[in-house]
């Protein structure tokens, strides 16, 4: 099956607009307009949900979250109508949004959450698959990063074995990949014991 240029046209922008979207740096707005000052000179410096919770505030933690998500999730919904090429391009560009950011010089957070929004869009089983071994993981161990990354090999594995109409595992394993990429600092912290545990309380100097 070809791809005619008008279908490309399509594909870009919305691979484009899906970026822009998760570009918005939600986490980094909401702590300054909280008083809570630049997040990236708090804890990690990551700009997500786990970070902000480390301000003390668990409700600026959930609407960080809630954002990551949502702006993971709306432009994939819109790609499909145009075809599951757009989706696919769409289910990519917006966790490469967050992660590389072109309002902050392209060093953004992990993509977790927008990474979620999106295969929740893109294919609702496999991010429920998805949550399900963050929730397993977070709630036993406590350790973000860790849960991250069961959650998005449990994506990969579930998107290549079941392979939702629609749906093409190489983008979800893909997106998976680039989110475990992202955690290597993490992982090497936790092997060494060094990793800390998600707070959830402020943390003081």
């Amino acid at each position: 099956m070809t791809t005619s240029p008008g279908d490309w046209g399509a594909i870009i922008a919305c691979a484009a607009f899906a970026y822009l979207c998760g570009s918005i740096p939600f986490g980094l707005l909401f702590a300054r307009a909280a008083g809570h000052g630049d997040i990236r000179e708090i804890g990690s410096g990551n700009i997500g949900a786990t970070n902000v919770l480390r301000t003390g505030s668990k409700a600026l933690a959930l609407a960080t979250l809630a954002c990551d998500i949502v702006k993971g999730f709306i432009p994939v919904l819109i790609a499909w109508h145009f075809g599951p090429a757009t989706a696919t391009a769409a289910a990519i560009g917006a966790p490469l949004g967050h992660i590389f950011p072109v309002w902050l010089g392209f060093k953004g957070g992990k993509g977790v959450a927008t990474a979620g929004g999106a295969v929740l869009a893109y294919a609702w089983p496999v991010a429920v698959a998805a949550v399900i071994a963050w929730l397993v993981m977070a709630l036993v161990f406590r350790y973000s990063s860790l849960a991250a990354v069961t959650a998005a090999i449990v994506a990969a594995l579930d998107a290549w074995i079941a392979r939702p109409d629609g749906v093409e595992p190489l983008a979800v394993l893909f997106i998976a990949f680039i989110v475990i990429w992202r955690h290597r600092t993490n992982l090497s912290r936790l092997m060494r014991g060094e990793e800390d545990r998600i707070a959830l309380r402020k943390t003081r100097a």
